[in-house]
């Protein structure tokens, strides 16, 4: 079974793309550890640490191409899987800290301490423990979006309904997680973390495991995404997307696959972000804000959604821009991100890879076409040839 789905996932394009990922995994961290600085092929941390957040947000663009691209449902609330996801890891870390802390204390953080709360909260238990934290990286994430996608898709919401619901699923989690009685640091939200395993999240080699680590997360979930695409599942899948009633009048549970894609799609966000916060060092209730999951959506769509690479690529080139244009053009970037939009869905509205794909595929029938004509004529002078010779005679 597990042959079988490689075979599927593995087509020519997903298996140069992978390779490519994990290329990236191993010759990034090794210029950055093993050259010196003065070497022209040494990559700074800093910048390793800046591709590895934008590894983090391609994971997360892929997340939403599964259900944007394949199942047609625009989520704008992708954002909130993405942060939960990094609160787990950042309540890890957290717990990591101990006695180190500004205050002290080796069980309650140091905002808890402030806001003088006497014992640590229940929901805060286990998370002293990695592989715990790892758990409810996942389950989190995965656990919203089962509830949620169970009465919205059992209800039958579907279109531009379901989006701006999704969008207020995640507004309503912003309000929520900005509140000190929380527990979860309120406005300034979880930072000043030390270790990750014993290691120090502030040292070279950490950096540089995590940067290998989130390429090597993107090339599994590319992997999954694409078996999931390129099964029997994946066929219905689409189906789903372009003829829902049709689907569903074949005697498919549209509700049930549509669920099943969702949370796995809340998971990956959930990993994203996981990886996201020991890179950048903070997690903060602003993550949840409705236009980072607009964000997410224009990288999708430049890079060329329904493509699984198309995302990838579209949000490390957005957000290479956005470093760029920020320091640049400070302001003028959102001017430029909107404009990008607008131009991609005037002139790209495949996005890049979908576009490139489809000039391909137009240039492939082209020459299949005059490979036909050409055989077509030889055959006619074929028949032709003899009749002639037959006349003379």
């Amino acid at each position: 079974m597990i042959t079988g789905f490689l075979i599927r996932a593995l087509d020519r394009n997903i298996t140069v793309a992978i390779a490519v990922i994990l290329a990236i995994a191993v010759l990034v961290p090794a210029s950055n550890l093993l050259l010196s600085a003065d070497n022209p092929l040494h990559i700074p941390t800093y910048i390793m640490a800046l591709f590895g957040k934008y590894l983090c947000y391609a994971l997360l663009a892929l997340a939403l191409d599964l259900v944007w691209g394949y199942c047609g449902i625009l989520s704008l609330g992708h954002a909130a899987f993405f942060a939960l996801g990094g609160y787990a890891m950042g309540m890890y870390l957290m717990r990591q800290i101990g006695s180190r802390g500004v205050y002290g204390d080796p069980v309650l953080p140091d905002f808890m301490v402030f806001l003088n709360w006497k014992e640590l909260p229940w929901f805060w238990h286990g998370f002293d423990m990695f592989w715990f934290a790892m758990i409810m990286v996942l389950v989190v994430p995965g656990l919203l979006a089962f509830i949620f996608g169970w009465f919205a898709f059992r209800s039958r919401v579907n279109g531009v309904y379901l989006s701006i619901i999704t969008q207020a699923m995640t507004y309503a989690l912003l309000l929520a997680f900005f509140r000190n009685d929380m527990g979860f640091g309120g406005n300034n939200g979880l930072t000043d973390f030390k270790d990750i395993l014993g290691f120090s999240v502030q040292a070279n080699g950490t950096r540089a495991v995590l940067f290998a680590l989130s390429a090597i997360m993107l090339a599994l979930c590319l992997l999954i995404a694409s078996g999931i695409v390129h099964s029997k599942f994946g066929k219905v899948l689409v189906g789903v997307r372009d003829a829902e009633s049709r689907v569903r009048f074949l005697g498919f549970r549209v509700e049930n696959i549509k669920l099943f894609t969702f949370v796995v799609s809340a998971m990956m966000a959930g990993i994203s972000g996981a990886l996201f916060v020991p890179q950048v060092g903070i997690i903060n209730p602003g993550e949840f804000a409705p236009a980072n999951s607009i964000e997410v959506v224009i990288w999708t769509a430049v890079g060329g959604r329904g493509t699984l690479i198309g995302p990838i690529i579209g949000a490390v080139l957005v957000n290479a821009g956005k470093s760029f244009f920020t320091g640049a053009f400070p302001d003028f970037w959102l001017f430029a991100l909107g404009a990008l939009f607008i131009a991609v869905t005037l002139f790209l509205p495949k996005g890049i890879v979908g576009t490139v794909a489809q000039y391909a595929a137009s240039r492939k029938a082209y020459r299949r076409a005059q490979a036909t004509e050409a055989a077509r004529e030889a055959a006619n002078q074929a028949e032709a040839g003899p009749t002639s010779t037959q006349a003379a005679e």
